[in-house]
């Protein structure tokens, strides 16, 4: 994953070296491959270039066109073959850059619809004097912009517009409420003033003038459907193995994720299968597997090494047993912009770390997404749904009797959590899952129940099915966890998920919901379309385990600490959380009660961030004037002012 910045002045002054230069030294950690740059006066671009395909090193970045368009690529392009085809003639090379650029200059902005892969792309018009900012369907690239009075800065990694100067910035709380709950919104970062490219959209400047624009999205009425389950099969079989070639494209070996999971376990097996009949560029695909054998419900040992077994070949192990779930303090003295990136070296990033030097891998294969699109959650609600939706009672009736059995559960109960989804949560109120921590402050979760909420919305009667609203809803969460991921520099990598290719997502939203998922099995259509391909023993096993008593026992041990934690909580200062009920929610998780535990420790990880970043001044709040929250909305931005 290459990075790039940029920065457009729109009264043309320069950028100081010191400034450049500060910019340049944040960047180099991410492209260790060389540097680039374009300067015209009113706007300097700089591309640091981290190559993981031999195309990828033909053509130098910044790429000016014939028409004097400054174009900056970076992602792995998946159709390029057809496009070549189609711009041959007006190409200097085949590269991504190249093919993307003659796009834009054939299309213009409706090129971004047709560019299939993982990107994000800048483009410089010097003509109308415009930026374009884009970014592809899934959001899998970084794209963060600060739109200011006299100046527009981008850039891959949040760094260089925080660091890159003397401003102050004040925290968008927003963001902090989706932190804490289901991840904030993909356009949101922690900073107000600075924002992220939304994915499957392109922004458009010109001048202090900003145009966001949705380029694509899937579509709802797009059906398939077959007469046996073989064809379906037979489909997803295609798909699926070409979601995975496509990410086999690295003049590197690979690195795949193994976690003896359904979802790890079919990306290795098909790449497999892949490279053994040729026509991929990656020699070799490792694999690497975490495991903790003193944790009875969550040792997954026997299981990757079940797929390693069936391959022929160990991969990379990391024993995890000794190391801490999480810490109450941070000894790392690198700036981490947002709560996510605060992360302490210990043994399994070091591990990580040598196996991806020692391998020389440049692309990470990751199953993020898979339990979401395949029908991992065996419930019944979004099928019930549609069949309320479609008002056919008879087969709503026979369904309803199928899975009570099923799931040992009355059909009135099965009933009411498929109707629930069609009504305000004012009238029925949150489920379990979706209500805020109860440690937050009243005065923050008001403000902020949308985000606390996961941004769900009633589901309608009308236009697309309640499933595909539901698909809809889940890929949005992903797109705002991978909004949330940091780019990694130590080591340097690129991160890729064959569940979220664009084909495959099309073809699992046009199926019938039972295609994949059907009362007694779990994500039905994968299972039986990929036996004989996984070993029977990973299809066939439970639901993978969580891990249970580490974090209790990781607060036991770490109590004083703990409790330091709860001493003057800036998160407290800020009216976010209420440090005694917090407090009594770590006690209660020490003595092993029932918790919310990923709410929990995000609220550390925000506690521990928020402390470095008032030392760092970036967030400057004293102690004697704690600020209050106003909920001002202005372009859904939220504000902190003085009391």
């Amino acid at each position: 994953m290459s990075v790039m910045f940029g920065r457009w002045n729109f009264e043309g002054r320069a950028p100081s070296p010191n400034y450049l230069d500060q910019v340049h030294g944040t960047l180099a950690a991410y492209g260790p491959d060389g540097c680039d740059t374009f300067h015209n006066g009113r706007v300097s671009i700089a591309y640091h270039a981290f190559h993981t395909t031999s195309e990828s090193g033909q053509r130098t970045q910044p790429f000016v066109t014939q028409s004097g368009n400054v174009v900056v690529w970076d992602g792995r392009l998946d159709n390029r073959k057809e496009l070549v085809a189609q711009f041959r003639d007006c190409m200097s090379d085949d590269s991504d850059v190249c093919i993307a650029a003659a796009a834009y200059e054939h299309w213009g902005t409706g090129c971004f619809q047709r560019l299939i892969g993982d990107w994000a792309l800048t483009i410089w018009n010097p003509t109308d004097r415009s930026v374009i900012l884009a970014k592809d369907p899934i959001g899998s690239r970084q794209l963060y912009y600060a739109l200011d009075t006299d100046e527009l800065t981008w850039s891959t990694v949040l760094d260089p517009l925080i660091l890159s100067g003397t401003k102050v910035f004040a925290l968008d709380t927003e963001y902090i409420a989706g932190w804490l709950s289901f991840f904030p919104a993909a356009h949101l970062t922690p900073y107000v003033g600075i924002q992220s490219v939304p994915p499957s959209s392109y922004v458009y400047f010109q001048g202090k003038r900003r145009t966001i624009t949705r380029y694509w999205d899937f579509d709802p009425a797009q059906q398939i459907r077959y007469k046996t389950d073989a064809e379906y099969e037979e489909h997803f079989r295609v798909v699926f193995a070409e979601a995975v070639r496509r990410r086999l494209r690295s003049h590197a070996p690979i690195l795949a994720e193994l976690s003896g999971g359904m979802d790890s376990s079919s990306i290795v097996c098909m790449a497999d299968i892949a490279i053994a009949r040729g026509g991929v560029e990656t020699p070799r695909l490792d694999t690497l597997s975490y495991y903790d054998d003193s944790e009875p419900s969550w040792n997954e040992y026997p299981y990757f090494t079940k797929v390693e077994e069936h391959r022929g070949r160990a991969g990379c192990h990391i024993n995890v047993s000794q190391q801490k779930v999480f810490q109450f303090s941070t000894d790392t003295t690198d700036f981490a912009p947002t709560p996510a990136s605060g992360r302490s070296a210990n043994l399994a990033s070091r591990t990580f770390s040598e196996c991806i030097h020692t391998h020389g891998n440049r692309v990470v294969l990751s199953g993020m997404g898979g339990d979401e699109v395949t029908g991992g959650v065996p419930v019944p609600t979004p099928e019930l749904a549609d069949l309320l939706a479609k008002a056919q009672l008879g087969l709503l009736r026979r369904q309803l009797t199928v899975w009570a059995l099923a799931k040992r559960q009355p059909w009135v109960h099965l009933l009411w959590n498929a109707a629930r989804g069609f009504f305000p949560p004012a009238v029925v109120g949150d489920p379990a899952g979706c209500r805020p921590a109860p440690w937050l402050s009243p005065h923050f979760t008001r403000n902020h129940r949308g985000a606390l909420r996961g941004y769900r919305h009633r589901l309608t009667f009308f236009g697309p099915t309640p499933s595909f609203q539901e698909n809809q809803f889940a890929l949005d969460m992903l797109r705002r966890q991978l909004a949330c991921s940091a780019l990694s520099c130590d080591p340097v990598y690129e991160k890729s998920y064959p569940y979220l290719d664009r084909d495959l997502l099309e073809f699992l939203y046009a199926v019938p919901r039972e295609q994949l998922v059907r009362p007694g099995q779990r994500r039905s259509l994968m299972r039986r379309a990929l036996a004989g391909i996984v070993p029977s023993e990973i299809l066939n096993r439970r639901r993978k385990a969580f891990i249970a008593r580490a974090p209790a026992a990781a607060i036991s041990a770490q109590w004083t600490h703990a409790i330091e934690l709860t001493q003057q909580m800036a998160s407290g200062r800020l009216g976010i959380v209420i440090p005694e009920k917090f407090g009594a929610t770590l006690e209660m998780s020490r003595v092993g009660r029932d918790i919310p535990l990923i709410p929990l420790l995000r609220t550390i990880a925000l506690e521990l961030w928020l402390r470095n970043m008032l030392r760092t001044r970036r967030l400057q709040i004293s102690d004697d004037q704690a600020p209050r929250i106003v909920p001002a909305r202005m372009n859904g931005e939220s504000t902190l002012v003085p009391r």
